[in-house]
């Protein structure tokens, strides 16, 4: 199930519309209060959001469902004014895992919530890969981050990156290539978001952040993994 909160009423019925029509459960939402109700009966696999709404914007709703323990994983995609950096970024650091910028193609939609999806179910079944580095460890099947033990809760999104990073010691990715990776389609030229998932996959590291290396010029690196 797809949950979408949009206060347009003809934005909120083409997406669910074209969503169902993609085999995709979809549900709508023009009121935030009527999304909470929802949320209070089931969780959904996926949500997107609008950021301007009334009652409370898009991002203090995102800011609550990253903090309940219920929600805090759960792939979130903000829908947002085309050109509007600034909610962009200020979304990306509350963990909004995607945003697509108004007005978007349905099929390209689509698209990206077929790829949020994907990627949500490769974590869920995961493999049994393992990676500790000095005081940090990932687990791919438990999908757990620790550092000093402590464990660390990311988004869907910031462990992809994390794991790739681990995965590839010593390589050098662009942010060019880690749009590829990581989201599956190119950003049109907006490395900004991979730049903000790695500052804030360094601050909740915490001790562990220096690992993530940036190369002036190039793009991000970690070290070796034993």
């Amino acid at each position: 199930m797809i949950y979408l909160v949009e206060d347009d009423d003809s934005i909120r019925e083409l997406v669910v519309y074209t969503l169902n029509s993609q085999g995709m459960e979809a549900e709508g939402f023009s009121l935030p209060s009527d999304f909470w109700k929802a949320m209070d009966k089931s969780i959904p696999d996926l949500i997107l959001l609008d950021i301007m709404l009334p009652e409370e914007d898009g991002l203090e709703i995102l800011t609550k469902l990253r903090k309940r323990s219920d929600t805090r994983q759960l792939p979130i995609a903000m829908l947002t004014a085309k050109g509007s950096e600034y909610d962009t970024v200020k979304g990306l650091d509350s963990g909004a895992d995607d945003y697509i910028p108004k007005p978007f193609r349905m099929m390209e939609l689509v698209s990206r919530v077929k790829a949020l999806l994907r990627r949500a179910g490769k974590l869920e079944e995961g493999s049994d890969e393992e990676y500790t580095l000095e005081n940090l460890y990932v687990s791919r099947k438990k999908h757990q981050v620790k550092v000093d033990g402590e464990e660390i809760t990311l988004t869907i999104k910031e462990f992809e990156m994390l794991f790739l990073l681990l995965s590839n010691p010593g390589i050098v990715f662009t942010r060019a290539q880690l749009l590829d990776k990581i989201w599956g389609y190119q950003f049109d030229g907006e490395s900004r978001t991979v730049d903000v998932h790695i500052r804030t996959l360094r601050q909740k590291l915490k001790t562990a952040g220096h690992f993530i290396e940036t190369v002036r010029g190039m793009g991000y690196k970690i070290g070796g993994v034993s």
